[in-house]
């Protein structure tokens, strides 16, 4: 394998021979000399290529291998450059229809050419924080003794009972709605309707009652019509889930977990990361380091109410009552304001959380808990699992499921029940977050949202 650009930047300037390959990002030209610089996407910074001639059948965007000496460079933020002696132009570029000229696009534009967008610096360092903090989460886990699983994409379930599901059928729509019949599922791949998954969490929780711990890190979807900067149909879901575990194991494991993935982005991304901190978020690198250095405030959401209760009318759109699903408003002013750190929220009402949820003794909250940080509000969700068949079982009823529908999931409390926790972290969310990029769409590769689902 050939080095890479990051590579070559290392080397000692010793006159060295070496060859570079990628694409033309900028190119300039004096009287008798052109300056030309190389990315392959390995490093936040290309390498200048200087010919003793002009080059006018080189454009931007053309892909090139070129062969030179690396000698000490004058200019202040690269140590070497080379000294070309070859050119070889692999791919040309067409300079009137190349959509990625020197000048600064906006997101909006890069999102109508997102088959190029990761040529651009800040679209490159995004794709490499994302890439490290993915290989992380594998790292992280492997060192907890955890299980990597695959649960299924195709699922007949709604693990989180919202409803916003995408259906998946191979019959046919159009013809059925010409001759006005009604679909029959029996007929369908699985004889019965069956949709894109919202979460891995119930799959998850049979495998942790057999391996102990499991996490589960794949492709997840929502059809909830939300236009915003936060919400994706598609997106990529962590699920840890570990048995003979409690509220506050759970926790633990989450503060840790997070920790581990800021240190790692900090120590591994750096110069990402300083980009970002001087293009994207000032302040970002002092934010996700305090963050790191901090002890997470624990905090039920009885307390938080009756704290943002304290405030004035006038610093919510939505007035925090109990009872109400808190408002990412309301997470960072509890983050940014109160506690002014990260916090895990616990033991919220059982009307607004999922019917899984260990119920408390007061027979009104649940073991559940949010971890919030500033700048962002939720980054994390989890709770302790009802490990409890007859309470399990009355809740499904309260809340109009079926329990037969789920009767599998019920043979974890009939067999061999322990208690068991777990959590779930957006992937593009904690992206989001690190990068300080402010659209959820710009940290994944093709986003697909409502009305969107190019390339």
């Amino acid at each position: 394998m050939k080095p890479l650009i990051k590579d070559i930047l290392a080397l000692p300037a010793a006159s060295q021979e070496v060859v570079v390959r990628g694409w033309v990002r900028t190119k300039r030209e004096l009287k008798n000399f052109t300056f030309v610089e190389v990315h392959d996407g390995s490093a936040l910074t290309g390498i200048q290529c200087t010919f003793e001639h002009t080059l006018p059948e080189l454009s931007t965007g053309a892909s090139v291998e070129i062969q030179g000496k690396l000698v000490p460079s004058p200019a202040a933020e690269q140590a070497v450059e080379l000294a070309a002696q070859s050119l070889r132009i692999i791919g040309k570029a067409d300079p009137a229809s190349y959509p990625l000229q020197k000048k600064r696009h906006s997101f909006e534009f890069l999102r109508e050419i997102a088959h190029l967008r990761a040529r651009t610096a800040t679209l490159g360092a995004v794709a490499r924080v994302r890439s490290r903090l993915a290989f992380a989460v594998h790292e992280f886990f492997h060192q907890q003794g955890f299980q990597y699983i695959q649960t299924p994409i195709i699922t007949t379930s709604d693990a989180e009972g919202a409803g916003a599901l995408f259906q998946v059928t191979t019959l046919d729509l159009e013809a059925l709605a010409r001759s006005a019949r009604a679909p029959d599922y029996q007929e369908d791949f699985f004889g019965k309707k069956s949709f894109l998954t919202v979460s891995g969490q119930l799959e998850a929780e049979t495998y942790a009652t057999a391996l102990t711990r499991v996490y589960t890190f794949g492709p997840t979807f929502r059809a909830e019509k939300s236009n915003t900067t936060r919400h994706l149909a598609e997106f990529w879901m962590i699920e840890p889930e570990l048995a003979f575990a409690n509220l506050h194991d759970n926790m633990c494991l989450a503060e840790n977990f997070l920790k581990f993935l800021l240190s790692t982005a900090l120590c591994d991304c750096e110069a990402d990361l300083r980009f970002f901190d001087a293009h994207i978020e000032k302040g970002l690198l002092d934010s996700l380091k305090s963050v790191l250095d901090s002890r997470f405030t624990h905090l039920s959401y009885t307390d938080a109410i009756n704290e943002l209760e304290k405030a004035s009318p006038e610093s919510f759109t939505c007035k925090p009552v109990w009872g109400c699903d808190l408002q990412s408003e309301h997470e960072r002013f509890l983050t940014e304001k109160v506690v002014r750190g990260p916090i895990i929220l616990t033991d919220y009402p059982k009307e607004i959380k999922a019917f899984y949820m260990k119920l408390n003794a007061d027979g009104e909250t649940v073991r559940a808990m949010d971890v919030l940080v500033p700048r962002l509000g939720e980054i994390i969700g989890g709770s302790q699992r009802e490990d409890n068949l007859r309470t399990l079982e009355s809740r499904m009823q309260e809340l109009g499921i079926n329990p037969q529908a789920y009767n599998w999931y019920l043979d974890l409390r009939r067999y061999g029940s322990v208690p068991h926790a777990g959590f779930g972290l957006g992937f593009e969310r904690l992206v989001q977050y690190v990068t300080g990029m402010t659209n959820i769409r710009d940290v994944i590769p093709y986003p697909r949202a409502v009305g969107q689902a190019e390339f």
